[in-house]
Order: structure tokens, then C-alpha cells, then sequence
């Protein structure tokens, strides 16, 4: 599995349950305050005269008690939201991206609404104390604050959306979750990435479906150049559209070319189709990969062989180039 880069946090096992990241930041929000109120000589100096004592009067212990069940009561509606698109997806599985994303604005509405009330539960926002309060803040949480915004940028821009099959980072896989803070996407071998929202408005991102429920797979396939070129064209064609993991409504395409590689000459085969649903990615590659290799050798279609420049017991050894590799990304 691909290392993890800096400030990425890679989690694999059971997934966190959607509403930890809210309750993360809201907490982290609270501590910031608390952080940066408390009347130490080199915060004095950095909030350039403010003063502290009056800051710290500002925050309410009753609006706090205020802001816990307000951020219990916002847990357990994400849940709720959570446990009824999953149900729903389920039930309407074509429209299971549409679900996520509505999922998805919900969830942003109820963590923006949140933070304001727990904020304005907690503290009097008087002008100077909001000065301070925005001071304090921008210096403690300044790269929760980059991600929040990152994330609105993200659900309004949508270069991506939940469901889609991206990469970005090294990380190929599905995106699970728009958090307030990070982005959770899942790798093909069930792997929990976890990206910081700011990341992804200075890294490249590519999306395989771009909010589509299909998707394009490219498969290899290659064969020895003097093979019989229309029979291993209409094995790969035939395999691909009677597969049962296949989206007929977009066209099926297969090219062919000549390579010419470091060790060896051949044919490469080429097939271009859509996945009626991205889950079924690797299950379609596969299907169509083992039923192309099994008539290949019921036909006696032969794989390339390496080029060898040694004794004649070398040339005589055969040799197969890579095997089939299935893509999302187009030629």
C-alpha cells in the first residue's frame, strides 16, 4: 500500500462512524478558546493589549453545559442521517450517489449550524471580545480554519463529489465522506484514507465517474503479432459485452496496436467500457480478464514472446509480457 504523505493520516479496519470529525473540531474549537484566553505573558503580548480578564469573563459556564447538548443532540442527528442513506442507498441502489450527496450537504448544514449556536452559547460576543475571540482563534486553530473553508469550497466548487472514484495524493479509491475538516476516501483494498479539506486546493485530483454511477475501465490485453488478430479482437469484444458487470447504454471499443517494448514485440488489444456501477470496478476487469485467457487457449492464441540474444536454448524459452491490467483512466 502506498505510504501515506505528510499529514495524511492513512486508517485501515473499521471505519469511524460519520459526526466524530464535528464533534473533533467543535471540541478543538472550545479548547482553542480556553487555550488562548487563559493569562499567559507571551499570549498578552501577542493579543497586543487585549485584555485577557475581560475575555475570559465573556465565556459563559452555563452557555457551555448549553453547547455539549447542542453538540450531542447534532451527533445524533448525523447519525440518524448516516444510518437513513445507507438504508436508502440499499434500497435504491441507482440512486445511491444521489443519496451520499444530499447526505453530504445535511451533514455541512448541521455542522455550520452548530458551531454558531455552541459559539454564541458559550460567549458574549461584545466587539472586542469578538476581535479577540477572531485573534485568538485564527492563531490556535488556523489549520482547522483552512480545512472548514477548504471543505466549503469543495461542496460548492465540487471537483469531486461522494461516490466518485478519484485519485489524488497517490491514493486511488472512493470518496466516502465531505467532512467538515477532512475528506475520507476508501482504497480498493479497504483502506481508510483521511485528507485534510486544504489539501486538495493545491493537489491535482482526478475523478474516474465525476458524479456518474458508471465508469470507463481500460483493459490490456496482448497477444503474439503473428497471432490471428480478428479472432483475438472478437474474443476481447464478445468477452466485454456479455459480461454481466458491462453498462450497454455507452459504447464498447477495442483497439488495437503494435508496441514495441525493451524485451519483446506485440499486439496490444485494448478494451474500452463503462461499469454499470463503480463498485463492481475489479469485478469486471476480472471477469472479462479470465474469459479472454480461457478462449485465448481454447484457440490457440499465443502471448508475445521475449526477444533473447543468447544460446539457442534461450530463444527457445518463452516468455509472457505483463498481465492484463484494467485502469479507470482513459487512453
Amino acid at each position: 500500500m502506498t505510504q501515506p504523505q505528510p499529514r495524511l493520516l492513512v486508517f485501515a479496519g473499521r471505519r469511524r462512524r460519520a459526526g466524530g470529525s464535528l464533534a473533533i473540531s467543535l471540541v478543538g474549537v472550545l479548547v482553542g478558546i480556553f487555550a488562548w484566553a487563559w493569562p499567559a505573558p507571551a499570549r498578552a503580548q501577542e493579543l497586543a493589549g487585549i485584555d485577557l480578564a475581560r475575555l475570559i469573563e465573556q465565556v459563559s459556564p452555563a452557555g457551555l453545559v448549553v453547547s455539549l447538548i447542542v453538540i450531542a443532540i447534532a451527533l445524533l442527528v448525523l447519525r440518524f442521517i448516516t444510518g437513513l442513506t445507507d438504508s436508502l442507498s440499499k434500497r435504491f441502489s441507482d440512486r445511491r450517489l444521489m443519496l451520499q450527496q444530499i447526505s453530504t450537504v445535511l451533514r455541512f448544514i448541521i455542522y455550520v449550524l452548530t458551531s454558531i449556536l455552541v459559539v454564541s452559547a458559550s460567549i458574549r460576543l461584545e466587539g472586542q471580545v469578538l476581535v479577540a475571540l477572531a485573534v485568538a482563534i485564527g492563531f490556535a486553530l488556523k489549520d482547522l480554519a483552512s480545512s472548514v473553508l477548504a471543505g466549503i469550497i469543495i461542496l460548492f466548487d465540487r471537483p469531486f463529489q461522494v461516490g466518485d472514484r478519484v485519485t489524488v495524493a497517490g491514493h486511488y479509491g472512493e470518496i466516502l465522506a465531505i467532512g467538515l475538516r477532512s475528506v475520507r476516501l476508501v482504497t480498493l483494498d479497504d483502506s481508510l484514507v483521511t485528507i485534510p479539506n486544504n489539501r486538495f486546493l493545491t493537489e491535482a485530483v482526478v475523478s474516474g465517474n465525476a458524479g456518474a454511477l458508471d465508469m470507463q475501465i481500460v483493459m490490456d490485453f496482448y497477444v503474439a503479432i503473428d497471432s490471428d488478430l480478428r479472432t483475438a479482437k472478437r474474443i476481447v469484444y464478445e468477452a466485454v459485452r456479455t459480461s454481466r458487470f458491462v453498462y450497454l447504454e455507452k459504447p464498447v471499443v477495442v483497439l488495437v496496436t503494435d508496441i514495441i517494448e525493451s524485451s519483446y514485440f506485440a499486439t496490444r488489444l485494448r478494451a474500452k467500457a463503462y461499469v454499470l456501477d463503480v463498485r463492481y470496478e475489479k469485478l469486471f476487469a476480472s471477469d472479462v480478464t479470465e474469459r479472454v485467457k480461457m478462449a485465448y487457449l481454447d484457440q490457440g492464441i499465443r502471448p508475445p514472446s521475449v526477444l533473447h540474444r543468447g544460446t539457442d536454448a534461450s530463444r527457445q524459452a518463452p516468455a509472457h509480457p505483463p498481465a492484463p491490467v484494467a485502469s479507470s483512466s482513459p487512453e
